[in-house]
C-alpha cells in the first residue's frame, strides 16, 4: 500500500511539473528600447528585431507607443504588404503601450494605421509556432514598398513600461522593458519535486 501511495504522489509530482513547463510564455517587447515608432531605417529594423527569435502560441508581445501618436492593428499580409487597413483582424488598438497575446500559430502581422508610418516602415512580421514547436520568428515584409523617412516622425524612442492587459501578462522591471521571464523557476521546481518523489519513495 505504501508504495501504491508513493507512486501516486510521484505521477501527481510529474504531471504538476509537466503543467508548468507547459504553461511558461515569454514576453517580447516589440523593437526592444525603440519601442512602436516609425523606424529611422524603415522596415528593416522591425525585421531585424524579430529575427532569431522564436514565437510561440502564448507568448506576448509588449507594443511600446504613445497613445494618440500611433496604434496596432493585426492584419492579413495584402493589407500588410500595402499598408492598409482593409483586412483587419479585430479592431486598431489606440492605447499605448499595450500588450498582445499570440494566441494562433502561423504568420501574424501588425500595422500602424496613423498617416503613412506603415509605409515608412512601422509594421511587424512574425510567424507563430505551437507551444512545443521551434520556428524562426521573422517574416520580412515585401521590399516593394518604398521607404521614405518620413520630417513629421518622432526618432526618440517612446518607451513607456507595459500595462497589464486583458490581451495577457507582463513583466516589467524598472525602465519600462519588459523582463524575460525566468527559466530558473522552472528548474528549481523541477528540481525540488524530483527531490520530493525520491524522499517519499526512501521513506515510505
Amino acid at each position: 500500500m505504501d508504495k501504491m501511495l508513493c507512486m501516486m504522489v510521484f505521477g501527481a509530482l510529474a504531471v504538476a511539473s509537466m503543467i508548468q513547463e507547459a504553461t511558461a510564455q515569454t514576453v517580447h517587447v516589440v523593437g526592444d528600447n525603440m519601442g512602436w515608432i516609425i523606424p529611422s531605417n524603415g522596415a528593416a529594423a522591425y525585421t531585424n528585431w524579430a529575427a532569431g527569435k522564436t514565437f510561440r502560441v502564448g507568448d506576448t508581445l509588449v507594443f511600446n507607443f504613445m497613445t494618440d501618436r500611433h496604434d496596432v492593428l493585426r492584419v492579413e499580409k495584402t493589407s500588410f504588404n500595402g499598408c492598409n487597413s482593409q483586412n483587419a483582424i479585430g479592431s486598431a488598438i489606440t492605447t499605448g503601450p499595450t500588450n498582445v497575446t499570440l494566441d494562433t500559430a502561423g504568420d501574424h502581422y501588425y500595422i500602424c494605421t496613423f498617416g503613412t508610418h506603415c509605409l515608412n516602415g512601422q509594421k511587424l512580421a512574425v510567424t507563430v509556432s505551437s507551444s512545443t514547436g521551434t520556428s524562426p520568428g521573422a517574416n520580412p515584409p515585401n521590399a516593394s514598398n518604398p521607404i521614405v523617412p518620413s520630417p513629421s516622425s518622432s526618432r526618440q524612442p517612446e518607451a513607456c513600461a507595459p500595462t497589464q492587459s486583458a490581451a495577457g501578462p507582463s513583466n516589467s522591471v524598472p525602465g519600462g522593458r519588459a523582463a524575460p521571464p525566468s527559466s530558473s523557476t522552472t528548474v528549481l521546481a523541477s528540481f525540488v519535486l524530483g527531490l520530493s518523489a525520491i524522499a517519499l519513495t526512501i521513506f515510505l
